[in-house]
C-alpha cells in the first residue's frame, strides 16, 4: 500500500488570510432602490421615454443616454 502524500492526522496550527464577511445583498438592494427614488424625485419626471431600446454598440447607447440626460435638464417651454 502506498503512503499518502498528506498526513491527515497532522494538526493544522496556522491559517493564511481571513475570510471576508459576505456583503448583505438585501441592504445593498434597498440602498439602490432608495437612490433611484431620490433621483426620480429630483428630476420630477422621467428622464427618458419608456420602451425597449436596442443599440448596435455600447458607444451608441452611451451617446443616446447622454443626450436624454442633457434633454431632461433643459427647462420646459
Amino acid at each position: 500500500m502506498k503512503q499518502p502524500f498528506i498526513n491527515v492526522e497532522e494538526k493544522i496550527d496556522r491559517f493564511v488570510g481571513r475570510r471576508a464577511a459576505a456583503p448583505d445583498s438585501l441592504r445593498a438592494g434597498m440602498q439602490l432602490q432608495e437612490t433611484a427614488a431620490q433621483l426620480h424625485k429630483a428630476f420630477n419626471h422621467r428622464w427618458m421615454p419608456k420602451g425597449v431600446y436596442r443599440f448596435k454598440t455600447h458607444e451608441e447607447a452611451d451617446a443616446w443616454m447622454t443626450k436624454m440626460l442633457a434633454r431632461s435638464s433643459l427647462p420646459k417651454t
